[in-house]
């Protein structure tokens, strides 16, 4: 049994129990019902005919078997009756190259990737193997008067020879935002700097692209008080550090900003709180100091300048959670929001990351100490709240999570040590081991929102030794508090209908609808006649049946 399949028999074996599986009509409360409408979906825009082959032309395919590259809704962002999305290309694939450091090639019923044997990495040097399934990401404008969606790309590979190279080095349109009539997308470059491209958002027309090299991510764009803000990272990957940045532009001059904000983490989620921006940072490549750590930060108040660059507080950090000093620094928060008084955030977790930064800290001799060290160092997604954040009235509450968690001792092994919170509502990933990200956020009709990643299909793809999941558990989740003083109840936790989309990467309200956006690697599943859903990106609109 590999790696990863030893670490998905451990989960299913230390998994704590599942939540009951709903149907997509259970709602925020019992009798609150949902519409599904499916907007947009990926197609397949490649063939494939093997690993290290030629693509054949297509599709259609008459040779080899149709290929779904655009797996991500990465940015999502809606203006008015528009909604605009920007895509990410074989996210997984990328993941398990950039962050896990996998290069061997795999192909599997679900999907594949071929790293350095791709025809992507053979061609182009710069191009590393961790990298090789890249493809160029693609920008969406979906018309909700019509019904119409347009592919917006061309527009961008056809502007200039310059913004064609800036557009075919983006890894993904990672943060997408609005303000003053302009669009804006943002995506880490292939080889450095921010990639940032604009539209107007009246006409639709292309307004440029720029790259900003001070910076290597970006996540998250949020509107507050009549301004426009971006969380960032500096260096490979955002790895380096963080920032806030405020838009400065416009139509004529859409790609000026000014830093007031300096993290000692990338910034990755913003919320907007009693007049205040709140950021999640997800931790630096070699943490040394607790604000390094995956934290939560407070700015002064709005509007922001120049002179509140060094005035963000650090109100909490993972460190007064996770008792295991290596687990802790591959910790990263996710989506955070402002309700009810609160401001509600979550962790994230990327499976395999802690097992292998233990492997290489604490190597083990023994099989069993081996599946020991695979199996404790896995995480679910744990979600708080709190309020006064920074100030001397400050308080934290655990609404998900666990009140012991295992942690390593060199000579001793693992025991479980108090994390010093007790959840007030229930097990970490809302009871689901394979709910490993809090992705998102947002209140829509009185309630809150919350999605996840959902791993667990992906198990079966690992190993035919590893233990079968429950197939009512595979897709992602969508979760809603109805107040303040509840706990979250499920809105539907099978992928919204497709449980190959085991992320809800993006949601954006409309009123009480929701526009939510997917997250779908499984770039092989593309025949809409067998009896398994199809990969790729889609783009739902999800309405309470009373609106």
């Amino acid at each position: 049994m590999n790696g990863l399949a030893v670490i998905a028999a451990a989960v299913v074996l230390g998994a704590p129990a599942a939540a009951a599986p709903v149907s997509p009509a259970a709602g925020v409360s019992a009798d609150v019902t949902y519409t599904r409408a499916l907007l947009g979906k990926a197609q397949p825009d490649e063939c494939f005919a093997g690993i290290g082959q030629p693509y054949p032309p297509g599709p259609p395919c008459a040779q080899g078997q149709p290929k779904v590259n655009q797996a991500y809704v990465w940015g999502l962002v809606r203006t008015g009756r528009r909604v605009w999305f920007g895509t990410g290309a074989n996210t997984h694939c990328l993941t398990s190259g950039a962050n896990l450091g996998t290069t061997k090639p795999v192909v599997n019923d679900d999907y594949v990737c071929e790293f350095g044997e791709s025809q992507v990495a053979r061609t182009d040097p710069a191009v590393p193997d961790a990298l090789g399934d890249v493809r160029p990401p693609q920008v969406w404008l979906h018309d909700t008067g019509t019904g119409t969606l347009v592919n917006k790309s061309a527009e961008i590979s056809t502007a200039s020879a310059a913004d064609a190279r800036r557009l075919r080095s983006t890894l993904g349109m990672r943060a997408a935002g609005t303000l003053d009539g302009v669009v804006l997308f943002g995506g880490p470059s292939l080889h450095s700097g921010l990639n940032l491209f604009a539209f107007d958002a009246v006409t639709g027309r292309f307004l440029g692209s720029r790259t900003l090299p001070a910076y290597g991510n970006a996540r998250t764009f949020l509107a507050a008080e009549g301004a426009l803000y971006l969380g960032v990272g500096i260096g490979p990957g955002g790895g380096r550090g963080g920032a806030v940045l405020r838009w400065t532009g416009n139509r004529l001059a859409p790609f000026a900003f000014v830093k007031v904000g300096a993290l000692p983490a990338q910034a990755v989620d913003l919320a907007y709180h009693e007049g205040r921006l709140v950021a999640t940072t997800w931790a630096t490549n070699d943490p040394a100091s607790p604000q390094q750590l995956a934290g939560v930060w407070a700015s002064p108040p709005l509007p922001l300048t120049r002179s509140d660059t060094d005035g963000w507080t650090q109100a909490w950090n993972v460190a007064g959670y996770e008792p295991d000093p290596l687990i802790e620094r591959t910790y990263g928060l996710g989506g955070v929001a402002s309700y009810g008084g609160w401001v509600y955030w979550g962790t994230m977790h990327v499976p395999l990351q802690a097992t292998l930064l233990h492997q290489a800290t604490y190597p083990q001799d023994t099989d069993e100490a081996k599946r020991a060290q695979i199996r404790y160092t896995q995480r679910a997604t744990s979600l708080w709240r709190g309020r006064d954040l920074g100030l001397p009235t400050q308080q934290i509450e655990l609404l998900y999570g666990e009140p012991t968690l295992p942690a390593y001792t060199p000579g001793a092994g693992w025991s479980p040590v108090a994390t010093g919170s007790n959840p007030r509502y229930g097990r970490s990933g809302f009871g689901n081991a394979y709910n490993n990200y809090t992705w998102r956020m947002a209140v829509a009709g009185g309630g809150l929102y919350v999605t996840t990643m959902d791993w667990s299909y992906l198990v079966h793809d690992l190993s035919a030794e590893a233990p079968p999941t429950d197939p009512a558990l595979w897709g992602a989740d969508l979760w809603a508090f109805p107040s303040a003083d509840e706990p979250a109840r499920p809105v539907d936790t099978t992928g919204l209908g497709n449980y190959l989309n085991y992320g809800i990467r993006n949601l954006v309200p409309d009123g009480e609808a929701l526009y939510l956006g997917t997250a779908n690697p499984m770039n092989l599943r593309t025949d809409p006649g067998d009896d398994v859903p199809e990969g790729g990106w889609e783009l739902i609109k999800l309405t309470p049946a009373s609106s």
